[in-house]
């Protein structure tokens, strides 16, 4: 009898939202094809943003953003008992918890606890049904199974024959069910597990797995041999086939199911469709029933159900799914129609629902504890009160996290996770993108703006963000590239940058034999001829080159023959092929690693090597004046600071020392470096106080690390992790605006950072993309910069073939004015300050500054502050009152003849009445307005569209 018997959600109703209470706002799409749901929070996928499920006060949510991979998050999942615990997974091969702070905190810096790598991207997270501090996580082929309070796995399941599509927990917490590409199988976690498996959908696109609570039930969604989507029904007890298969369309997106175990409702809905399916789920028979469909306004990119006891039960709301669009999130409630609602609560409708306190823990659950979960009411008036935090992630740590350094106390490392070297970890992400959203606009009266009291409320909420946030890069246009380069060196060591440039020519190692090196005018662009061309010849390959910054025709090169060579270039170029340098430098005893002018002396040279020594040459003399020791494995980089007073490395042995030459040859401090032993650069930032540092982990991924030069010791103040990439990040720091390039040999894409002496430390800007890997990426001197385009930095990028140059300018709207904010006086780099012998007895000096400012350009902080136009005329203008003379006078002096039969009055039909010429009205606001009755037509102005009269009105066409 109960197979005829009729199911109560037969008449479920699916109602969307009035468009004001969908919370829009372009919220990002993600890239795991849904969003998770607490009672407090809502998290869409991709660029994840948290944003509260409920407004408190009845206004706009506020979407804050949670910076947390170096990579795409591909999955993410929120703990059944810990509303604010969350954990996620992304293609940097890590799993990373956190703990989410209460509504108005920020937003935290560092993850709880990192796991893994997992040898592979994370493809998807599913926390346990009933034990606290259990994670599974699918990889590729494989599933692990975590003991996150102990960071380490309990079990692997590889047993799997193809990748890995979708997995999920039965809701007692026993079995794990997952689906392949050409395969459904479930079985217990412990190792000693019987897996069974069966053939699933019959083709390999995109498939996922429910199981129907804790029945022996399961549920897959996939697509057939047609390319049909389908829903199948499976009994584990009889796992040789499906016990149920409902076709539904042939649409090619992939289909996101939701079930709810409690009323047994089934919501599908397409990727990029706006139609979603509805239906109960009968194991019993089986049966798929069609309950309702809805059609929405936007289409699907993510959908997710909110948890049963957010529902609105008094009005007999049984399942609310939240759906992601391009622009909003839209709750769709489904609500079973009763004569009373809001006075009773229906225990049909409404049984009791799983609890939120955890059954057991990991390690119980581990050794066999099958306890489950408690259930609770419904009812409002017996709902539980009681909360649960994991122990995983310490309160006490969140808290000692939130602490910022003040000047008092110095700069420590109190905001990020350390570890055993004593620095953060590469989960601390310290970019402004952490706290909150940036929506900010830093505008002051230099940019031509003034800066909005909102604005400014806005920036004291949000924290800062970079002027240059916006900066833009382009390749400049083809007739200044110089093309046809041919038998290009593409095997430089990684300690060198590939190739050098000045302001007036570049120098290219070529593959050939002898290391010859091309000297090209970037004055004569175009294309170089088939031909041989004239080279230096180095006899040696080129291990690191530069051009001295001041005398423009001197090159140094290292060669692997522990030598450096200096040639002299002609004035306008090579016009034969040079045989024999200007100076040798012999001293090293084995090969050069890099090599360096010094900023502000003339005749100084720096050259690290094999040998693990510094050396410093005074050229005019060809003789070795220093040499620095205390190195105990490679030289990744060197670099001197901006007074050239001191000088820093970084090398393979982890360490980062910091020399004062003339004072000592062993190191004055000594700090940990970055992890991996792949290569690291550093350059000097933000007036020679900081150090940056670019380096890798050792997960391989690509980091970079800010140091006080003063408290090397005490380990960087912030750490950026960015991408998984194979080569070294080389840094360029402008040091009139304080961006940061970065890029290595091989990439595409060029970061940028405004860096600042103040947390967050890095403002992220802007990134250049170009459209195939460059071989190098070299920046020129400031001077070449075109400061009326607002262009702050040039650069040359090397292609397979091509020398290209690239501009970085920031927009502007009064670019006839010199952004004096951009350019602030220079630093005369080409006139050094004193000579060797004066550095090396122990003088300084500083060199001078000027001005980069056009002789017919005004500082745009002097510009005409210029009134703000009124958005708006006022109604009076329009409406007030004329004597009858003036209306009299209007209507003769500039009314056209009408047609016969035709008056002003009103008319059976539409009529046009084009624009004659006339003498201009030149009363404030005149011009076409609705007709008013008792009053005279408007007047005919020049220009004026077509006015078409229709019954007692007039209107413009």
């Amino acid at each position: 009898m109960n197979r005829f018997k009729a199911s109560k959600f037969r008449h479920t109703e699916a109602r969307l939202p009035r468009r004001e209470v969908s919370a829009s706002g372009g919220v990002p799409c993600g890239q795991a094809g849904g969003q998770l749901v607490t009672c407090s929070w809502i998290l869409p996928a991709g660029v994840l943003g948290i944003v509260p499920l409920e407004c408190e006060d009845g206004g706009k949510r506020t979407m804050s953003q949670l910076c947390c991979h170096s990579d795409v998050v591909t999955d993410f999942d929120f703990s059944p008992f810990d509303q604010l615990l969350l954990a996620t997974g992304s293609a940097d091969e890590t799993v990373k918890v956190w703990r989410l702070p209460q509504s108005g905190q920020d937003m935290p810096s560092s993850a709880g606890l990192t796991l893994g790598p997992g040898g592979g991207p994370v493809d998807m997270l599913q926390f346990h049904p009933t034990a606290d501090g259990i994670l599974a996580s699918g990889t590729g082929k494989r599933v692990t199974v975590w003991d996150m309070e102990h960071q380490q796995p309990l079990t692997v399941l590889d047993s799997h024959g193809d990748q890995l599509q979708s997995l999920a927990w039965k809701r007692d917490g026993r079995l794990l069910g997952t689906s392949c590409k050409v395969s459904v199988s479930h079985g217990p976690p412990p190792a000693s597990c019987a897996l069974q498996s069966v053939l699933g959908h019959e083709n390999n696109k995109d498939s996922r797995l429910l199981w129907m609570g804790s029945s022996d039930c399961l549920i897959s969604v996939g697509f057939s041999q047609m390319r049909e989507r389908e829903v199948k029904l499976w009994d584990t007890r009889r796992f040789s086939g499906a016990m149920l298969t409902m076709a539904l369309d042939t649409s090619p997106g992939a289909a996101i199911p939701l079930y709810d175990a409690d009323t047994g409702l089934l919501v599908l809905a397409g990727k990029g469709e706006n139609l979603l399916y509805c239906f109960e789920v009968a194991p019993a028979q089986p049966a798929l029933t069609q309950v309702t469909q809805c059609w929405t306004e936007g289409s699907t990119r993510g959908l997710a159900t909110v948890p049963r006891l957010a529902l609105d039960v008094m009005a007999c709301e049984v399942l609310r799914v939240l759906q992601l669009t391009d622009t909003a999130l839209v709750p769709v409630s489904y609500v079973v129609p009763r004569k009373v609602r809001g006075a009773d609560f229906h225990e049909d409708l409404f049984p009791d629902c799983t609890g939120t306190l955890p059954a057991t823990g990991a390690q119980a659950w581990w050794a066999g504890d099958s306890q489950q979960v408690g259930r609770v009411s419904l009812h409002p008036a017996r709902r539980p009160t009681e909360t649960f935090t994991s122990p995983i992630i310490a309160c006490t740590r969140l808290q000692a996290a939130s602490i910022v350094p003040t000047a008092d106390t110095g700069p420590t490392n109190t905001n990020t996770d350390t570890d055993g070297s004593g620095y953060s970890s590469p989960s601390s992400l310290a970019s402004p993108g952490s706290a909150t959203t940036s929506l900010s606009a830093s505008t002051g009266p230099s940019s031509g703006f003034a800066s909005s009291p909102s604005q400014k409320s806005l920036q004291s909420i949000l924290g800062p963000s970079s002027r240059f946030r916006h900066a833009q890069g382009r390749v400049l246009h083809r007739d200044m590239h110089l093309t046809n380069l041919r038998g290009l060196s593409l095997t430089t060591p990684g300690e060198c940058d590939g190739f050098c440039a000045n302001h007036q020519r570049v120098a290219l190692p070529l593959l050939s034999a002898g290391g010859q090196i091309a000297i090209l005018e970037l004055s004569k662009p175009g294309r170089l001829p088939d031909g041989a061309i004239p080279t230096i010849q180095n006899s040696v390959a080129v291990a690191d080159l530069s051009w001295d910054p001041f005398d423009p025709q001197r090159l140094a090169v290292a060669g692997e023959d522990a030598k450096i060579r200096l040639w002299r270039i002609p004035e306008g170029g090579l016009q034969e092929t040079l045989q024999e340098p200007e100076a040798v430098l012999q001293g090293h005893t084995e090969k050069i690693y890099s090599i360096r002018f010094h900023p502000v002396a003339s005749d100084l040279l720096v050259s690290s090597s094999y040998d693990m020594t510094v050396r410093i040459w005074e050229l005019s003399t060809g003789r070795e004046a220093l040499c620095l020791q205390g190195h105990t494995d490679q030289i990744f980089s060197l670099a001197w600071s901006p007074d050239g007073k001191k000088l820093a490395t970084v090398s393979k042995d982890g360490r980062l020392r910091l020399y004062e030459p003339r004072r000592s040859p062993l190191p004055q401090q000594e700090g940990p470096g970055p992890e991996g032993a792949r290569g690291a650069r550093l350059v000097w930032v933000c007036g020679g106080d900081y150090l940056l540092v670019s380096g890798f982990d050792s997960r391989s991924e690509r980091r970079i690390l800010l140091y006080q030069a003063q408290a090397l010791p005490k380990g960087p103040l912030s750490v950026l992790g960015l991408d998984v990439a194979p080569s070294t990040l080389l840094p360029f720091y402008d040091e009139d605006t304080g961006v940061v390039f970065l890029t290595g040999k091989g990439d595409t894409r060029v970061f940028l950072y405004e860096v600042t002496p103040e947390p967050p430390y890095f403002l992220e800007c802007n990134s250049f993309t170009s459209s195939e890997p460059h071989k190098g990426f070299i920046f020129l001197p400031k001077t070449v910069c075109e400061v009326r385009e607002v262009e702050f930095a040039r650069a040359l990028r090397l292609g397979q073939s091509t020398l290209e140059p690239v501009a970085f300018h920031v927009p502007r709207v009064k670019k006839e004015y010199f952004q004096d904010d951009i350019y602030p006086p220079t630093r005369v780099w080409w006139e050094p300050a004193l000579g060797a012998s004066a550095w090396l007895s122990g003088e300084d000096r500083q060199q001078h500054r000027t001005s980069l400012q056009p002789a017919d350009m005004t500082p745009v902080s002097r510009a005409p502050k210029e009134a703000p136009a009124r958005k708006f005329v006022p109604a009076s203008v329009y409406l007030q009152e004329k004597s009858d003379e003036q209306k009299k006078e209007e209507v003769g002096a500039w009314a056209p003849p009408l047609p016969r039969g035709l008056g002003w009055g009103r008319c059976p039909g539409p009529t046009v009445l084009p624009c004659l010429p006339a003498a201009p009205d030149r009363r404030r606001g005149a011009g076409l307005a609705p007709r008013v009755p008792g009053r005279a037509p408007p007047a005919l102005t020049p220009g004026s569209p077509p006015l078409l009269m229709h019954g007692a009105g007039l209107v413009a066409g």
